[in-house]
Order: structure tokens, then C-alpha cells, then sequence
């Protein structure tokens, strides 16, 4: 199966209203969207409306921009903006210092995306892919069973031997105790056409995810094109509700 997953709904005018149209076109099977900025309520009801199923797209490290933010949330989000911004090992190190914060801030995105959507998200990833950092996954901040976005998945010799071991043993943690699919890679680099196609196939034999953004111009160019039609046609597609697992949490 084949999750064609839009990253961003509701982050901008410009990042819902490409994906809605790629949703009605079937290039997308499934979107993330984002609490708490600029176009979220308008994006709410648009996903609501179009039937897409949808997930929480965790934003810890760029800033909310709704003028619907509380003071104190807009604070503590920014002491997590401001810890990731010091550097990319803020990603692996566990922070003790800011506990509470991840706690609260992930408690009131996913409460905000009840609100707005009037149901639980379907799965969780991240922007930037903070929902995988040690504080979120040290901290036990998303209880077991969600259905979870996992790390990217790599060849050997696209990453250092040292980051794919990293990957893997934290994907080892994560499928014992959430829904991930068996792999999840980026539509990018778009023009390595016989990598998509490779993507693609696995796809016929096990869950696959590909994470697409919309608005992107080159993404979005892409997604609507005869090409990418025609490279998704023959394979299985669906989204995380789709996901089956026979493990008891």
C-alpha cells in the first residue's frame, strides 16, 4: 500500500489549497495538518468537507503564527523553538529542562486539532520530523498504539553508516510500541525518476509512505503532472487508518 501523505495543511493559504486540489485528483491519499497557524480553522473545514482522512502534523520548532495562540503556549513553544535552533544534535540529546514544556505543548496541539477537526488525528508526524526528537521519545510524551510517521528510510551509502544505525535502532523502539509502515521516504530529489519508481514498487508488497509538500512549487508541479499519474496508477493506495497490526500494546 501506498500513503501519499500531504505535510503542512493549514500552515498557509497557499500550502491547504494545493493539497485539497491534489486530494481531488487523487496525488495525495492522506494529509498532516498544523495547529495554531495562520490558515488552520479554514483548513479544518476544507479536510472536513473533502472527506480526507487526516493527521497531526506536531509543530516544536516554528513558531504558531494564529492569532488564536494563548500567551503561555506561544512561550513554552518558543523555549522548544529556540533549544532546536542551538543546533541538529538538539534532536538526539534529552533535555530535562524542558520537560513540561514538550508535554504541554504536544498536549495542547493535540487537543487544539480535536477541536478544530471534532476527532482524534489518524497518525502523528512531525514538522522537521520533531516528534522523533529524544525529548518527545525519552519523555514517553505519545502513548503507545498511536500510528506514528518513522524515520527516513535510506539505502546503504546514502547516509553515513553511523546515521543509518542510528535510524534503524530508533524505528526498532517505535514499531513495538506504535502503527508505522515499513518504510517512508521523500518525494524529493523529484528528478531522480528511477528512485520514485523503485519507491513506488516496494509499495506493492509492503506499507510504504511518501511525504510530499504541496506547497512547494516543484512539489506541487510534480504531483499534478501526466507523469506522477501515471507512476502511482497501478499500486495499492491508502492512508494510516488503513494500517493493520496483529501486536497487542
Amino acid at each position: 500500500m501506498l500513503i501519499i501523505n500531504a505535510d503542512d495543511l493549514g500552515r498557509t493559504v497557499t500550502a491547504t489549497g494545493n493539497s485539497m486540489r491534489c486530494y481531488e485528483l487523487g496525488r495525495i491519499t492522506s494529509a498532516t495538518a498544523m495547529v495554531f497557524m495562520a490558515d488552520s480553522r479554514r483548513a479544518a473545514e476544507s479536510a472536513l468537507v473533502a472527506g480526507i482522512e487526516t493527521g497531526l502534523h506536531l509543530n516544536l520548532d516554528l513558531p504558531f503564527d494564529s492569532q488564536e495562540t494563548s500567551p503561555r503556549l506561544l512561550e513554552r513553544q518558543l523555549r522548544i523553538v529556540q533549544y532546536f535552533r542551538r543546533g541538529k544534535w538538539s534532536q538526539i540529546i534529552y533535555n530535562p529542562l524542558l520537560k513540561r514544556d514538550f508535554v504541554y505543548v504536544f498536549e495542547a496541539q493535540y487537543e487544539e486539532y480535536g477541536r478544530l477537526f471534532g476527532k482524534e488525528p489518524t497518525q502523528i508526524d512531525g514538522h522537521n520530523h520533531r516528534h522523533l526528537c529524544m525529548n518527545m521519545l525519552i519523555g514517553h510524551i505519545l502513548p503507545s498504539g498511536f500510528r506514528l510517521r518513522r524515520n527516513f528510510s535510506f539505502e546503504p551509502g546514502e547516509k553515513s553508516l553511523i546515521n543509518r544505525t542510528y535510524r534503524r535502532l530508533v524505528d526498532k523502539w517505535l514499531v513495538r510500541r506504535y502503527y508505522c509502515t515499513d518504510a517512508f521516504y521523500s518525494i524529493d530529489p523529484i528528478g531522480d525518476v528511477p528512485r520514485l519508481v523503485k519507491i513506488v514498487s516496494r509499495a506493492l508488497y509492503s506499507n510504504v509512505e511518501l511525504m510530499v509538500h504541496p506547497a512547494v512549487a516543484e512539489h506541487n508541479e510534480y504531483l499534478m503532472s501526466a507523469q506522477f499519474r501515471d507512476l502511482i496508477a497501478a499500486v495499492p493506495k491508502g492512508n494510516y487508518r488503513d494500517l493493520v497490526s496483529v501486536k497487542t500494546f
